[in-house]
């Protein structure tokens, strides 16, 4: 019996055009999501904290960790800002 493992099953579900359309649309907001996180637990901060060095609320930082609201490029750069970073973008 052969093990499936996660690896094996992504590049499987990858060769489906549906599923990697999806995946490279969501791709951008988890990997936004993620440098968030990484450097706001970098400088010891909360997101309560850093709502405030971004002006906006914990609500939103909660909610752009999460991935559930799309940020507009103004709020990447207070973010940004707030995490004493500057914002990239690359195309």
């Amino acid at each position: 019996m052969k093990l499936l493992t996660f690896k094996k099953y992504f590049k499987q579900s990858l060769k489906d055009p549906e599923f990697k359309e999806l995946w490279e649309k969501a791709d951008a907001e988890y990997q936004i999501s993620r440098q968030i996180i990484r450097k706001r637990l970098e400088n010891k901060m909360s997101q309560q904290e850093l709502a405030k060095k971004a002006k906006t609320t914990q609500a939103i930082v909660s909610q752009l960790e999460n991935s559930t609201i799309n940020p507009t490029v103004d709020l990447l750069k207070r973010i940004s800002v707030g995490l004493g970073s500057k914002l990239t973008i690359q195309i």
